[in-house]
């Protein structure tokens, strides 16, 4: 499903009137895509390269270990796919917040169990919500129509802000608390794909995953033994593809 974009003048044979209001001319498929850095992420914007028009990339800090080497794949990407308007903020007060592993020094993170359905303690209490406000900010000053994050419930830590019922409800946010004619999609085009088909669909679309780092505790060598690192190790095995970025 596509939104028509809000504040724009359609092209007809007859004139028409436009509102006394100020109207910016904005491109006329224009996307925002949050890129933390990892794989999903990645593929992610690679199916956004390919929707759209042009790109706006977005990265959020928010206190995490990997914060410096995150931020290094954003920018690697965002260069890889040609993207000049880029956005990288910082919410650094959820570390302050704590309560997961990944923000906080004195909760270690664990050893991948792939088996638990149990909601694992790197999980940052409902920090989706901070990106998909911070976006939608964005998204509307700008005039982008869509704003893809990759978001994925199957196959992955269960973590309860990566549900497709969560995204419904922001959506439904997002068209209650904008401007009438304010037109703002989600897109979660890898929510519902195992890993392995994220990484199959990544090579695809020839998606630089050796740009990409998912490891929650180191910068230099991924650890292997995180559960992003065991997820992603998963998925690359059952794909077939080799992964290309180096462990310890």
């Amino acid at each position: 499903m596509e939104y028509g974009m809000g504040g724009t003048t359609e092209i007809v044979d007859e004139p028409i009137a436009e509102p006394e209001s100020f109207i910016i001319d904005y491109p006329k498929s224009l996307a925002v895509c949050l890129v933390s850095g990892g794989m999903d992420s990645c593929v992610t914007a690679a199916i956004a390269h390919e929707e759209n028009e042009e790109l706006a990339f977005l990265h959020v800090s928010y206190g995490q270990r990997t914060e410096a080497r995150e931020r290094q794949a954003f920018n690697e990407l965002a260069d890889h796919f040609g993207v000049t308007n880029r956005l990288a903020v910082s919410i650094e007060h959820l570390r302050q917040i704590g309560g997961s592993s990944l923000t906080d020094p004195n909760i270690a993170i664990t050893e991948a169990n792939l088996a638990s359905r149990e909601i694992p303690i790197s999980y940052v209490p409902f920090r989706n919500s901070h990106l998909l406000s911070i976006a939608t900010s964005w998204a509307e000053v700008i005039g982008a129509q869509r704003i893809y994050i990759g978001a994925v419930a199957e196959d992955s830590s269960g973590y309860p802000d990566c549900r497709p019922e969560f995204y419904e409800a922001f959506q439904r946010a997002i068209d209650t608390g904008t401007k009438p004619e304010t037109r703002i999609e989600i897109v979660t085009p890898v929510i519902d794909l195992r890993k392995s088909e994220i990484v199959k669909r990544g090579v695809e679309l020839g998606a630089p995953f050796e740009l990409t780092w998912s490891c929650y505790q180191a910068e230099a060598e991924a650890c292997g033994r995180c559960d992003s690192c065991a997820l992603r190790r998963r998925a690359f095995r059952e794909a077939g593809v080799p992964d290309p970025i180096p462990y310890a």
